[in-house]
C-alpha cells in the first residue's frame, strides 16, 4: 500500500472548494431573516434540490466509510439498507407527503399533535433530538475526523472533531436549511462523480472482469439475501426490521424530512423524495461493491473504518484525490449541519416558542441560531466516545433498532386507523421504550443474542400490540381530530387533475419499484 499524502494540488483543490462553499454561505445568509427562512428555506425548495440534498445528506461520511468497511468485512447484504430506502421513499411520496405540506406543520411531532396530543409531540421531538445529537451529528463527526486523521495523522481525533464541529456549526447558524440544501446539492454530484471513479478504478484491478470479482470475494459476500443465522444482516432482519428503520429514518426523522417540509408544494415534494429514491439505488454499485472488491486488493486492513479513505489515498490520481476528499469533507458538513438544524428547529418550534407565543420572527431565528451552536458544543463532547462501538455503522444502526420501533407503530397506525386514540400513542412511545431499554441491558449482559433488525421488527410488532389494545379498551378519538389526516384512497390522486402521464409521480414510483426489484432479484 502506497503512503498515505496529499499533494499541494490536492490541498490547494480542498482550500478552494471550502472557500467556495463558504461564499454560498455568505450569500444565502444575506437572505435568511425570519425563522420560516431558516428552519424551512422559506418553504421554497423545488424537486431537483430536494432529492439531491436528500441523497447528500444520507450519503455522508458515516455512510461512505459504514457501507464500505462493513462491505468488507460481511459482503453486499449492506446493501438492503439502501434498496429499501427507495421503497420507504416511494411509501413516504404516496401516503405521507400530501399531509405533511397540506398541514403546514414545522416540525414532524408537530404532525402527533395534529393527530393526537401534545404529549406525543413533545416525547418524540425529545426521542428525536437525542437521535441527532448522539448518533447522527456526532457519528458525522468522529467519521469527519477518522477521514482528516488518515491525511494528516498528526492532527488529534479531537481536535478534528472540534475544528469540524466549529465550522459546520457557524455555517448552519447563520445560513439555515437554504445554506445546507444549496451546498447539497453540488456535493452531491461530486460524491457521485468521486464512487463512481473510484468503483471504475477498483474495477480495474480485476480487469474489468466480473468473474475475477466473484472468484476473489469471499463465498457468499456478493449476495444481499443471508441465511437466518448470518451475523451481518439475516435474511429475516431485512424483512422486517430493516424497513422499519428505513421508515423511521426517511419518513418521519426530522433531520431528513425538514427538506420535504421546505418544498413549494405537494408535487415538488413528492418528485423530490422519488428523485432521492433513486439515488440511492446506484449505492450498491459505487459504494458497496468497491467496499467487497478492496478485501482482496487491501487484505491487510483490520478496521473497517478504514477501508474507504485506503481506496481514495491509493487508487486516486493526484488532483482527484483533493476533489473527492473536499467532497468526502463536504458532506461530513452536511450531515452535520443538517442534523443541528433539525435539532435546533425542534427545540425552538417545539419547547422554546409554544411557551413563548410572541415571539416575533426574527426572534424565533435568532433563538435557534444560538440553539444550533449550543447542541454544536454537546455534538462534540460525545463524539470521541464513539471510538469505543466496533464500527461506525454498526453503532448508528444499533442505536435505531432500539429507538424508533414504537414512533414507527404510531405513525403507521395513525395514518391508517381512524379508531387509534391519543392515550395509545403516548403509552406505546412510553411501553415500547421501556421494553426496549429492557432488552438492551439483557444484549449487553448476553442473556439475550438476537440480531439488532430482528429486535427492531419485534418491537414494532409489539408496538403495535400496545397501540392497538389501548385504542380498542378505551375512547374514540373525536371525528374532527381525524378529519383531513386519516389516509384516504383520493389521496393518490395528483394535485393537478390535468397532470401527463410522463409528469404523474404514480408512474414514477412504479419505475423505481421495477428498478429496485431488478436489483434485488439479481444479487439475490
Amino acid at each position: 500500500m502506497t503512503e498515505i499524502s496529499l499533494s499541494n494540488l490536492d490541498i490547494a483543490i480542498i482550500v478552494g472548494y471550502f472557500v467556495f462553499i463558504i461564499l454560498i454561505g455568505i450569500w444565502v445568509t444575506k437572505r435568511t431573516k425570519t425563522g420560516e427562512d431558516l428552519f424551512l428555506a422559506g418553504r421554497s425548495l423545488g424537486w431537483a434540490a430536494i432529492g439531491f440534498s436528500l441523497f447528500a445528506s444520507n450519503i455522508s461520511s458515516t455512510t461512505l466509510i459504514g457501507l464500505s468497511g462493513q462491505a468488507y468485512q460481511t459482503g453486499i447484504s449492506v446493501a438492503n439498507y439502501e434498496w429499501m430506502a427507495a421503497i420507504v421513499l416511494v411509501f413516504m411520496a404516496v401516503f405521507f407527503i400530501p399531509f405533511y405540506i397540506r398541514s403546514k406543520i414545522d416540525t414532524i411531532p408537530q404532525f402527533l399533535e395534529e393527530r393526537f396530543d401534545v404529549r406525543s409531540r413533545k416525547y418524540f421531538s425529545v426521542v428525536t433530538i437525542f437521535l441527532s445529537i448522539v448518533v447522527d451529528t456526532a457519528g458525522g463527526l468522529y467519521a469527519g475526523a477518522i477521514v482528516v486523521n488518515v491525511f494528516f495523522p498528526e492532527i488529534a481525533i479531537w481536535q478534528t472533531i472540534l475544528v469540524l464541529g466549529i465550522f459546520a456549526g457557524l455555517y448552519t447558524a447563520a445560513g439555515g436549511l437554504k445554506a445546507v440544501v444549496y451546498t447539497d446539492v453540488l456535493q452531491a454530484i461530486v460524491l457521485l462523480i468521486g464512487s463512481t471513479t473510484i468503483a471504475y478504478l477498483m474495477f480495474a484491478e480485476f480487469d474489468f472482469s466480473w468473474s475475477a470479482v466473484v472468484a476473489a470475494a469471499p463465498e457468499g459476500n456478493l449476495n444481499m439475501i443471508k441465511p437466518i443465522d448470518d451475523p451481518a444482516l439475516p435474511w429475516l432482519g431485512t424483512l422486517i426490521g430493516v424497513p422499519v428503520l428505513g421508515f423511521y429514518y426517511w419518513a418521519t426523522n426530522q433531520y431528513i424530512t425538514q427538506r420535504i417540509l421546505g418544498a413549494r408544494d405537494i408535487k415538488n415534494a413528492r418528485w423530490g423524495a422519488l428523485l432521492g429514491g433513486l439515488l440511492k439505488l446506484p449505492v450498491l454499485f459505487i459504494m458497496v461493491i468497491p467496499g467487497v472488491m478492496a478485501f482482496a486488493v487491501f487484505p491487510e486492513l483490520t478496521d473497517p473504518d478504514m477501508v474507504f479513505p485506503t481506496m481514495v489515498a491509493n487508487l486516486l490520481p493526484v488532483g482527484v484525490v483533493g476533489i473527492v476528499l473536499a467532497g468526502l469533507i463536504a458532506a461530513i458538513m452536511s450531515s452535520i449541519d443538517s442534523t443541528l438544524n433539525s435539532a435546533s428547529t425542534l427545540i425552538t418550534m417545539d419547547f422554546v416558542k409554544p411557551k413563548n407565543p410572541n415571539l416575533t420572527s426574527k426572534q424565533v431565528a435568532k433563538i435557534g441560531r444560538w440553539t444550533t451552536l449550543i447542541l454544536m458544543v454537546v455534538a462534540a463532547a460525545w463524539a470521541p466516545m464513539i471510538q469505543q462501538f466496533p464500527g461506525m455503522f454498526q453503532y448508528i444502526q444499533e442505536a435505531f433498532a432500539y429507538v424508533v420501533p414504537p414512533v414507527v407503530a404510531i405513525f403507521i397506525m395513525g395514518m391508517f386507523w381512524r379508531r387509534g386514540n391519543r392515550h395509545a400513542a403516548f403509552w406505546t412511545l412510553l411501553g415500547g421504550h421501556s421494553l426496549s431499554l429492557v432488552i438492551f441491558i439483557l444484549v449487553q449482559l448476553n442473556v439475550v443474542n438476537i440480531h439488532f433488525t430482528i429486535t427492531a421488527g419485534l418491537l414494532t410488532l409489539i408496538s403495535v400490540i400496545i397501540f392497538t389494545v389501548v385504542s380498542l379498551t378505551g375512547e374514540k378519538p373525536p371525528k374532527e381530530k381525524t378529519e383531513g389526516i386519516i389516509w384516504k384512497k383520493d389521496d393518490m390522486k395528483p394535485e393537478d387533475p390535468d397532470t401527463p402521464w410522463y409528469k404523474d409521480y404514480r408512474v414514477h414510483s412504479v419505475i423505481v419499484i421495477l428498478i429496485t426489484v431488478s436489483i434485488i432479484i439479481a444479487f439475490w
